[in-house]
């Protein structure tokens, strides 16, 4: 694999993603799939009230269709793919009950997190037992590969849940978490070709930033439609789970800190209300904070974009 390779992979999942987009669009209409928008949440987002969510299964078919041409198939690979699509059915099924069935709840929590366990589990355990990598992890900065043994297990499945969710938290304004994940994914595709981690993962990686560069399209402000629980869930699992394989998970809290940054300022402001009844952000996750402060929309989506991309050439400069 080489870097024309990830360029064409790129190119033809953004095509497949502005296809499938734009047909999905009027589907997602006539389903009356419109997303619901927080009462508690900036006035501003009220004019999104009916804006069509589940936009994310176009972005997981232009991935996977992505993938396939890249033709580096492998068990990593293929493991990568179906942690995916599970975590997109997650949300899927989340996003089906809210804006289809017109139920509010959705999932229960505990179901939704439990299942994000099972799959992170089985995931960690495949990698543990039945990949041949063994359960070495490596350590940037000191450049060494340290043998987690029986705690590996639990340290991926943490990695993959947490990654998840900072995902999924950061989908909050158009084109925020889209643009992001964009940088993150070909950061982790660059990596791959650069320093020889595995084709597969890197091909997937560079899928994965063609589809969400095609969604952004249709999704920048304003925003025409919302990747919604299924595109969040799904890029968090996969992104997650194509650095595993690739041994560069502990790069996942650089290259993606604004993902870091994000889910921090929930735990930040639930811990403080909690414990002292104050809130230390106007709202939280952060990015609702910088447009309370009197920051617009687009401004604050460019913010979080350049931050990514600021990590993620400090991400390559630790490799």
């Amino acid at each position: 694999m080489n870097y024309v390779t990830i360029g064409i992979i790129a190119i033809l999942a953004f095509l497949a993603s502005v296809i499938f987009t734009s047909l999905e669009i009027p589907i997602l209409r006539r389903k009356q799939a419109g997303q619901n928008i927080r009462e508690e949440g900036p006035k501003s987002h009220y004019a999104k009230a009916g804006t069509p969510s589940m936009g994310g299964i176009a972005m997981i078919g232009a991935a996977i269709i992505g993938a396939a041409i890249g033709r580096y198939y492998s068990p990593q690979m293929g493991a990568v793919v179906i942690v995916f699509v599970l975590f997109g059915a997650i949300g899927f099924f989340d996003d089906y009950l809210k804006v289809v069935k017109k139920n509010n709840l959705g999932l229960r929590a505990y179901q939704k997190f439990g299942l994000q366990i099972i799959i992170s589990v089985a995931f960690a355990v495949y990698m543990a037992m039945f990949s041949g990598d063994g359960t070495s992890v490596w350590i940037p900065f000191v450049n060494i590969n340290v043998d987690f043994g029986i705690w590996y297990i639990p340290f991926i499945a943490f990695v993959l849940l947490a990654m998840t969710n900072a995902v999924n938290l950061t989908d909050g304004l158009d084109g925020l978490a889209t643009g992001v994940t964009a940088l993150v994914s070909l950061f982790f595709a660059i990596a791959a070709v650069t320093y020889g981690a595995s084709s597969g993962a890197g091909v997937f990686c560079s899928a994965l930033t063609g589809a969400c560069l095609g969604f952004l399209v249709y999704n920048k402000n304003p925003a025409k439609v919302f990747m919604g629980d299924t595109g969040s869930l799904a890029l968090g699992g996969g992104l997650a789970a194509a650095a595993i394989v690739m041994h560069f998970e502990l790069l996942l809290p650089i290259a993606g800190f604004v993902y870091v940054m994000e889910a921090l300022s929930v735990i930040i402001q639930v811990v403080s209300f909690k414990l002292t009844g104050k809130r230390v952000f106007k709202m939280a996750p952060l990015h609702h904070h910088f447009e309370l402060s009197g920051l617009k929309e687009k401004q604050v989506v460019g913010i979080f974009w350049g931050a990514a991309l600021i990590f993620c050439i400090i991400g390559l400069g630790i490799l």
